[in-house]
């Protein structure tokens, strides 16, 4: 039975690109906005300022994300965050519901991802990399492994602990890490991780027990291939 549409509200976005009453429909009319899941994305693993979301997003232009941030505020993705020190600084932050997102990240990455088109030598910032490593995880090869591994990819740092098959990052210095890795950008560290290039070809410095970090490094492991 179809309802009236007087019981919709005019400001609702459900319905406003194809009228259908399903949740992957009215997903599509939150997140699908071209960068709008991009910033989501980037915001996963904090809130941060609009100047950060337009460094690790260089295509986007200030005008479309400051309409996108809009928007997102205006469907309770996210909230505006003001800290008062050292010096005042709004942040853009998710909410809760925003955080629950991250399931649609990891298994739309992980789908693409298994695409003969995908091109794993483009661009990635700092924070894809990190969540791409909670996405691509492999619980069996990670099995008995539990160690805290710090990152340094240009000046973004992340802690990442790794235990009981599970991944949690968060933002900041790892405090005695087993290991560390840094590098100027996120794709050297993706080619070591992915494409097994070693790290002092890509330009990783590894810091930690060898062994170790090979284990580690195996534990993360893209999707195969689909046929065409």
């Amino acid at each position: 039975m179809k309802l009236p549409k007087e019981t919709k509200s005019a400001e609702s976005p459900h319905g406003r690109w194809y009228g259908d009453a399903c949740g992957t429909a009215f997903g599509l009319e939150l997140l699908g906005e071209r960068w709008s899941l991009l910033i989501v994305r980037e915001l996963m693993l904090g809130p941060r300022r609009f100047t950060d979301l337009r460094a690790d997003l260089p295509g986007i232009s200030a005008k479309v994300l400051t309409e996108r941030l809009a928007g997102l505020e205006a469907t309770g993705v996210l909230r505006r965050v003001l800290l008062e020190e050292p010096a005042p600084v709004q942040l853009y932050g998710l909410t809760a519901w925003g955080y629950a997102a991250e399931p649609v990240i990891q298994e739309l990455g992980r789908w693409a991802a298994a695409s003969p088109l995908h091109d794993p030598t483009l661009p990635l910032s700092p924070v894809s990399l990190m969540l791409s490593f909670r996405t691509m995880l492999d619980p069996e090869a990670a099995a008995g492994l539990a160690m805290t591994a710090g990152f340094a990819i240009g000046r973004a740092k992340f802690s990442a602990r790794l235990e009981d098959g599970r991944l949690p990052v968060t933002r900041g210095a790892a405090e005695s890490p087993d290991l560390h890795f840094a590098a100027g950008a996120a794709p050297p560290l993706a080619a070591v991780f992915y494409a097994g290039v070693p790290p002092e070809e890509a330009g990783v410095t590894v810091a930690g027990d060898p062994a170790l970090a090979r284990r580690f490094v195996a534990a993360f492991r893209l999707p195969e291939k689909a046929a065409r």
